[in-house]
């Protein structure tokens, strides 16, 4: 028997470590944060997107008593990207999250279904999304999005 051993780059920073774009896209995501109808889990979470045509989208959970049929702020975001602006490509998505009155000290990260829809954009590009996570003492800054999902359906 072989052993395969994966690994996952971070980079971790801080918000002052940012470049402004960077700054500008956190500071979309935690503001779609208020945006979020969150009445069940009381958690929001917002998503920034920046598209290859220097449009910025942004998306915020939607939740919905008849679980699951709510939806992730990544994937609200992502999927009204491409609906809006179906030529431009991904190049970034910022994430964050908001509950008992502030953010998130620790970065959070797209569950598995948000993981693959950003994965299917970054097949439909042909280059990785960079993915920041952000959170109030540190945030993450990734690749791509296999960076999370490493064992993943792909061609890219």
């Amino acid at each position: 028997m072989k052993e395969k051993i994966l690994t996952t780059k971070i980079e971790v920073c801080s918000y002052n470590e940012l470049t402004q774009c960077d700054k500008n896209l956190v500071d979309l995501a935690k503001s779609a944060t208020q945006r979020a109808y969150a009445p069940y889990s009381k958690f929001h979470v917002g998503a920034a997107i920046l598209l290859s045509n220097g449009e910025l989208v942004t998306g915020s959970n939607q939740e919905n008593a008849a679980f699951p049929s709510g939806t992730c702020a990544e994937r609200t975001a992502i999927y009204y990207a491409h609906a809006q602006y179906p030529e431009a490509k991904v190049d970034a998505i910022a994430i964050a999250a908001f509950q008992n009155g502030k953010f998130e000290k620790s970065p959070i990260s797209p569950c598995g279904a948000c993981r693959q829809a950003i994965l299917e954009y970054e097949t439909l590009a042909g280059k990785p999304i960079r993915v920041i996570l952000y959170g109030s003492d540190e945030i993450y800054i990734l690749e791509g999005i296999k960076a999370l999902l490493p064992l993943s359906f792909s061609e890219f």
